[in-house]
């Protein structure tokens, strides 16, 4: 681990740049991976939990047990619950569809975070490969060919800065399409189990406006 350190440190002063970002990069995957896996978690227990609670007439209990679930799509159904104790489906449908669009923004939180670094960390490694050939080239020139250690070192330096720049960036791009495709999955999520949401509303309502036309027959 020591050795691997004084070969980072032999990168030059870029690597001070390049240490940053794989810091930030680092902390950007944990945060996101804590956040989708709240974000995607058993919704169709959730989505049985509340078709049985509303069957039995207990709308107040299916909206405390979305309330208490966690992620985004807890989260639409609620605003669907709420409306549609006091509105129509098509009030239900326009306050699911603007809790989706504000949970949408939360999900695509720093990204663009990697998305920079992906683009960044490999010119930082470029600069530290120039930076590493000019000290190279400013040895050559003041010793000749006499002192090849110092030649050596300034290649080194310039293939450590690549390397490292290239690794963070291939981590980061691997996180960032991840994530990209984790936030797809949520809101396709979202969209299935708002649309079971409204046909259960309505078939619920036929039932309901059925029911006295039988009992009257």
């Amino acid at each position: 681990m020591l050795d691997f350190a004084r070969m980072l440190a032999r990168g030059g002063p870029v690597m001070v740049p390049l240490l940053a970002c794989s810091l930030i990069s680092l902390c950007v995957i944990i945060e996101r991976l804590v956040v989708f896996q709240r974000a995607l978690g058993d919704t169709a227990s959730l989505m049985e939990g509340i078709r049985r609670r509303y069957l039995h007439g207990d709308a107040a209990s299916a909206l405390a047990l979305c309330e208490r679930s966690p992620g985004p799509v807890a989260a639409v159904l609620a605003s669907g619950l709420r409306e549609a104790n006091v509105g129509g489906e098509g009030r239900v449908a326009q306050a699911m569809e603007e809790q989706a669009m504000a949970e949408l923004p939360d999900l695509n939180r720093r990204l663009a975070v990697l998305d920079t670094i992906v683009t960044i960390a490999p010119l930082l490694g470029l600069l530290g490969t120039v930076w590493g050939m000019i000290n190279s080239f400013h040895v050559l020139a003041r010793t000749g060919v006499s002192r090849p250690t110092g030649i050596t070192a300034g290649i080194a330096e310039a293939l450590i800065a690549t390397a490292t720049g290239l690794v963070i960036a291939i981590v980061s791009l691997i996180a960032y399409n991840y994530f990209t495709d984790r936030v797809k999955q949520v809101t396709s999520e979202i969209e299935m189990r708002s649309t079971q949401f409204l046909n259960f509303l309505a078939r619920s309502t036929e039932e309901k406006q059925v029911a006295p036309q039988t009992a009257r027959a």
